[in-house]
């Protein structure tokens, strides 16, 4: 997504107040107009500096978001900050504890509340995809008709990545959708047995959220990730080229637009399986 298009989701409550929660704490001893009304006013303190331990958590908090990111793949602002709500809200929760317990299960209490009121948004811009709401959906499809081929991507709605690569893999579904091109998903996380048949682990700690695979011919013949020969994940970065590299979806469109699907044959497989 593009840079505008960033500053438009920011203007979503999910955004600014998750931004707000993750510099809380900052804002409370940095501001001066917090700073006197909070420490000063209530609990009688002469100065809002952070002390050694605060200035830790904070430097400690900056790392882990930097190395978690990097390893999720974030690559625009959206991306980022969405991959980092999660441990500067916990990290909030701590210095908020240690600062005073009340001020902690008050902010404990606003985390949980606001994690239920307000879910991270999901893509709702156009797309031509198709969602497998059955177990054995994906597999009935590609027992239908062979000659179409499928990327399909397996996918958790709770999972960050999952979320980020969303708007990617719709953007893709409607440059290079053709009726022998046609693009796919799978919820693990709703159907765990497709996930363990397709060999996605659905697990809160995965590190195959998502998985991307192309079907040819009715079977697997590209995914990313992938494990080497000696089973160790290779890690994909899931943006827009490279997608388009990582499965050669130029010259797949090409093969698919000049092989068409014989429309005689199609109609007898659609009267087959109606």
């Amino acid at each position: 997504m593009s840079f505008k298009n960033d500053l438009i989701l920011l203007m979503k409550p999910y955004y600014w107040v998750n931004i707000l929660m993750g510099l809380s704490y900052l804002i409370a001893k940095r501001a001066p107009f917090v700073c006197n009304l909070l420490w000063k006013h209530l609990f009688q303190q002469d100065e809002c500096e952070l002390d050694g331990r605060e200035t830790e958590i904070l430097f400690f908090l900056l790392v882990i978001v930097m190395i978690r990111t990097r390893k999720t793949g974030s690559v625009t602002m959206i991306n980022y900050l969405t991959a980092s709500f999660m441990y500067t809200k916990v990290a909030n929760l701590g210095l908020w504890f240690y600062s005073d317990i009340r001020l902690g299960l008050i902010y404990g209490a606003l985390f949980i509340l606001f994690g239920l009121l307000l879910p991270e948004p999901t893509y709702t811009g156009p797309e031509n995809i198709v969602y497998f709401r059955q177990v054995n959906g994906l597999d009935e499809e590609l027992e239908k008709n062979k000659t179409v081929n499928w990327l399909v991507v397996f996918y958790t709605v709770w999972n960050p990545a999952c979320a980020n690569f969303a708007p990617v893999f719709a953007q893709l579904s409607t440059e290079y959708n053709l009726p022998n091109l046609k693009f796919g998903k799978v919820d693990v996380g709703r159907f765990p047995e497709a996930g363990k048949k397709y060999h996605v682990s659905d697990s809160s700690l995965s590190r195959q959220l998502p998985t991307l695979i192309l079907f040819r011919n009715g079977k697997e013949i590209v995914r990313r990730p992938y494990a080497d020969s000696k089973g160790k994940l290779q890690k994909f970065f899931f943006s827009y080229d490279n997608v388009k590299a990582g499965f050669d979806l130029n010259n797949l469109y090409k093969d698919c637009k000049e092989n068409p699907i014989n429309v005689k044959q199609q109609k007898a497989i659609d009267k087959k399986h109606n």
